[in-house]
């Protein structure tokens, strides 16, 4: 159970929630484990099938919380919510946004930031942890290039020239990341990035990550009354979770990236685990896609300390954290939409 800016989130999947009189109360094998006054919330989310009382939905559908329903690995099942809670004016406002230049490039920009960023933490966070073991003189020439593309994203006012400099430090992160992989180089290497299909197995597991995160980061939009189809920085493009993949890019290397090496480098899958198939396409099979969810669930689970907010909270939390700023930088609660910059 976490409270986050007037949210309450549930995230054991075997807590059942009701009303007490004006308090919500989450019951574990019908024992009452903790209870929140309803009128301090906005929203309740909770995680998992074992659900809520028919009194507490419609006391919050008519106070206006939000009550929503997760499956314990983050995918949105409902949402019950009151007959005006502002999700209208927020996505009207999301739209207007959108079709604004001036104003959409605040967002894409700062979402790029986060993502650059990011990306550079994880090259200095590797020379700092296995300085014996790299090429330290090639990562820390690419590390300074990305600082420097940061100085000019956070000046950049066009939108094709931030399509421009988010290519290029991505290829310029790429190109050192086989240079991270420090176990079983034979069968797991890094070559460039390909996808649809993945040809190896490191780019195998980074799209699977990529989509489990996308999946939790469209939840997460879904749970604050946001278009997750309505981008900033992704333009719109029909079934494309464009706002998804926007509040994605920052969480890319901290999440799925770093993530994908630690199933390498503390050989939780090895090469036997993925199948080649006549088109060339590299897919794990089931005992390793097994792994890698228990070990992706396992690191949603990892308490961190969100560096805006200062709180301590889990990994699969970030997203949901990400989503509701920029909720609230929509309505105007927030001057500018912080992205995510880990230390």
């Amino acid at each position: 159970m976490k409270k986050l800016m007037n949210t309450l989130y549930v995230t054991s999947a075997n807590r059942y929630l009701s009303l007490d009189g004006e308090n919500v109360v989450i019951l574990e094998e019908q024992k009452e484990i903790g209870r929140v006054p309803l009128h301090n919330l906005e929203g309740i989310v909770t995680f998992g099938y074992t659900g809520a009382s028919p009194r507490l939905m419609g006391t919050c559908a008519q106070k206006n919380i939000s009550l929503t329903f997760m499956t314990e690995h983050g995918r949105f099942l409902a949402r019950v919510c009151g007959e005006v809670r502002g999700n209208v004016t927020l996505r009207r406002q999301q739209y207007r946004i959108a079709d604004n230049t001036e104003k959409r490039i605040e967002v894409a920009r700062n979402c790029i930031v986060g993502k650059v960023y990011n990306s550079r933490w994880i090259l200095e966070r590797a020379i700092r942890d296995y300085p014996l073991r790299l090429d330290v003189e090639k990562i820390k020439e690419k590390s300074s290039f990305l600082a420097s593309r940061l100085k000019e994203i956070r000046t950049c006012e066009s939108p094709d020239k931030l399509l421009g400099l988010e290519g290029e430090s991505a290829s310029v992160y790429f190109s050192v990341f086989d240079e991270l992989i420090l176990q079983q180089k034979e069968t797991f290497y890094f070559h460039g990035r390909n996808r649809r299909p993945p040809l190896d197995n490191v780019n195998a597991m980074l799209s699977f990550a990529y989509s489990l995160l996308a999946g939790i980061c469209t939840s997460a939009l879904e749970t604050v009354g946001l278009d997750p189809y309505v981008g900033f920085f992704h333009t719109d493009r029909p079934g494309r979770a464009s706002l998804a993949l926007d509040i994605m890019e920052e969480l890319r290397s901290v999440m799925a990236d770093r993530f994908v090496l630690t199933l390498i480098n503390k050989r939780i899958v090895d090469s036997s685990g993925f199948l080649q198939k006549e088109n060339g396409a590299v897919i794990m099979d089931d005992d390793t896609r097994k792994k890698f969810l228990a070990a992706w669930q396992d690191k949603k689970k990892e308490v961190i300390t969100h560096p805006f907010l200062g709180e301590k909270m889990e990994w699969g939390m970030v997203p949901h954290v990400q989503a509701m700023l920029l909720a609230r930088y929509i309505r105007g609660d927030l001057e500018e939409y912080p992205p995510f910059l880990w230390k």
